[in-house]
């Protein structure tokens, strides 16, 4: 597809500049790049555990007289601003739960796949935050795709969106899409901002790699609050995070108390396993419990699949099920059917109904406080409080304010603008 030179002038999308793409630089390219420094993929620590590249604080740096500004985020680098984004395109929840939490929730006009489906998992956990919602109303469906993924390059010029909240490289990876199509709608629409491989420090596609860096979520939270500008309101909603973290790992019981833990998904008689002790984003709200990985001992990838059989050899204490919450699995219904399945029903998780609904991997970071309380009450009940009993596609569930592990008020009055 060729630009299409006819296509109007944009507006605000001409105030927000990718700083490499004048001199005609590839898909990755920026002016001041934030590419590990030997080169290679970072696989540090952070405080989240998941992993990060040490690249600098994520503040915005700009101007206070014209009121331009920068911000970083591998693997784009450096992209200029002249304007906050006010108009955004957003693939993944991550980026869509980000923007609500920044106080831009309005900015979003797409999301990946179908906008109910995703507006109902955020709708689950705002729902207990007075003032705080996501407007999914005529939000534009990214992937058209019915078995694989499909986007249509031309959408995003429909769009004219001033932002790209996600992964160039993810997008170069999608059928019908090469690097040149990426850097041209960088070029001609807006630039990018995102990066999704750090979700499980998978190996991006072969053009990004040497730009590639890994982050924790709240890094790549920092690096996008600094492109909306919104750097102290995002410290802010990270503290609450840091003050629940310390109250979850002051109160964990000794190492070997600690229940065996498995993370998958269930669908047609088929468990598809996750490790919850590798590093990346997706493990956020397990990893502070330190528990032990039941699946540690086996070569897990996204192929890897088991049967019944399979996983009662492996019989985790707990089961963790990815995608419970108001989003694609009914596990009320998933854990009847294995109660009544002749191998299944002997599952240790099963037998002790601890076979949970649980978060969804691709969270930003206000699903990342829910899914950490939710993980807490699930693994240590007699520790953080009982999880309550949850139905497919409620909210997530009320719980006693004085069973709360963090402040819901604080974080609405964040979200507002109005925290002091």
């Amino acid at each position: 597809m060729e630009p299409d030179a006819d296509r109007p002038a944009a507006t605000r999308r001409d105030a927000i500049r990718y700083c490499g793409a004048a001199a005609g630089a590839g898909l990755l390219a920026g002016c001041a790049g934030i590419e590990p420094t030997d080169g290679s993929a970072s696989t540090g620590s952070g405080d989240d555990g998941s992993g990060a590249a040490d690249q600098g604080d994520g503040s915005a740096s700009g101007d206070a007289g014209t009121g331009s500004y920068t911000a970083e985020l591998a693997p784009v680098g450096e992209v200029a601003f002249d304007a906050v984004p006010e108009d955004v395109m957003v693939y993944s929840l991550l980026y869509a739960d980000l923007a609500v939490a920044l106080g831009h929730g309005d900015a979003v006009n797409s999301l990946g796949f179908d906008a109910d489906a995703g507006g109902n998992t955020l709708d689950a956990y705002y729902a207990g935050l007075d003032g705080v919602a996501f407007d999914r109303e005529g939000l534009a469906q990214l992937n058209s795709g019915s078995g694989g993924v499909s986007v249509d390059r031309e959408l995003l010029y429909e769009l004219d969106s001033d932002l790209h909240l996600a992964d160039p490289c993810l997008f170069a990876s999608f059928d019908g899409w090469s690097e040149a199509d990426v850097a041209e709608v960088r070029d001609n629409v807006a630039p990018w901002f995102g990066n999704v491989y750090s979700r499980r420090h998978s190996e991006p596609p072969e053009p990004c790699r040497d730009e590639y860096a890994y982050y924790t979520l709240p890094e790549i939270g920092e690096r996008v609050a600094a492109a909306f500008r919104e750097e102290e309101r995002f410290a802010a909603l990270e503290t609450v995070r840091e003050d629940l973290v310390e109250t979850i790992r002051g109160d964990l019981p000794p190492a070997e108390e600690r229940p065996t833990v498995a993370a998958l998904i269930y669908m047609d008689g088929t468990y598809y396993p996750s490790r919850t002790d590798e590093p990346g984003f997706a493990n956020a709200h397990v990893r502070p419990f330190d528990v032990p990985d039941a699946f540690a001992a086996d070569d897990v990838t996204y192929e890897t699949a088991y049967d019944h059989e399979r996983l009662l050899e492996v019989d985790p204490d707990v089961v963790l099920h990815q995608y419970g919450i108001a989003s694609y699995y009914d596990v009320g219904a998933i854990r009847e059917e294995l109660a009544d399945h002749p191998v299944a029903g002997e599952l240790s998780a099963v037998e002790s109904d601890r076979f949970y609904p649980s978060g969804h991997p691709v969270q930003g970071p206000i699903m990342n406080l829910f899914q950490l309380e939710m993980t807490a009450k699930q693994l240590f009940p007699e520790r953080f409080g009982e999880w309550p009993g949850y139905e497919h596609g409620d909210d997530y569930p009320e719980i006693p304010e004085s069973e709360h592990l963090f402040d819901r008020d604080r974080v609405a009055a964040i979200v507002a603008g109005d925290a002091e």
